[in-house]
């Protein structure tokens, strides 16, 4: 599955352009790589994401094309947040 698909399936982020636009500035990446909204995911990635302040990583448990709002946070497992500091 496309990493911006994903990202909205799960709800990490709300919609697929914003997902596309995260992605496209280089705040994502995938087993250690930058990603591009195209990229393949599976399950066993790593994602490292930059939200804002804080960096997010988890990890993909499970990969369906549509899930209802309740079960989203089945496809993922958050690993750890952790606040960016200052000087990056």
């Amino acid at each position: 599955m496309r990493l911006d698909k994903f990202l909205k399936v799960s709800r990490l982020i709300k919609r697929r352009t914003l997902a596309k636009e995260v992605c496209e500035q280089g705040r994502i990446t995938v087993n250690g790589n930058v990603a591009k909204a195209g990229t393949v995911v599976k399950e066993g990635d790593e994602l490292v994401i930059r939200f804002g302040q804080k960096l997010v990583t988890v990890e993909i448990t499970n990969v369906k094309e549509t899930v209802r709002k309740e079960k989203a946070s089945t496809l993922y497992e958050v690993k750890k947040e952790e606040p960016i500091s200052k000087s990056e």
